[in-house]
């Protein structure tokens, strides 16, 4: 049986579709800070069957958790600490997303202002469409692109 530690302070995502905890970690810029991660691949699950789990253990507000509703609204955040989990946080689909996914339209202003931020606002949340703030363009998760 696999034992990861458990963290004093920090969150911990659980219910990640299975194989996609590496595209979490990288969109929470995990990469980018200081702190302890661990990453727990393919676990098992009785709802679903396989899942992701990541122990992140950090001060809690340094992160912006809301990008969490739009990589997948399933997840959920187990907020800890001193060693306990002290909040579970719903995630929704947020209203807009700052700096995560670029627009590809090439007549776009963000293709010619480079500092502008890339900013999609929440279309339709039944059918999960974000489009670019100043284009309108549809975001397409085909040619996505992280920052």
């Amino acid at each position: 049986m696999l034992n990861v530690g458990k963290i004093e302070e920090g969150f911990v995502l659980d219910h990640i579709k299975a194989g996609k905890s590496l595209d979490v970690y990288y969109q929470l810029q995990l990469d980018k800070l200081d702190c302890t991660v661990a990453i727990i691949k393919n676990a098992r699950s009785n709802a679903m069957g396989k899942k992701d789990i990541l122990k992140v253990e950090c001060d809690i507000n340094t992160l912006n958790l809301d990008i969490l509703g739009f990589i997948d609204p399933n997840l959920t955040v187990n907020v800890i600490k001193d060693g306990e989990i002290v909040e579970k946080r719903d995630i929704y689909l947020p209203q807009e997303i700052k700096g995560v996914i670029h627009c590809h339209n090439p007549r776009c202003i963000t293709s010619i202002e480079q500092e502008l931020p890339h900013i999609f606002v929440l279309s339709d949340a039944e059918k999960r469409v974000y489009r670019c703030k100043y284009c309108e363009e549809k975001y397409s998760p085909h040619t996505k692109k992280s920052l």
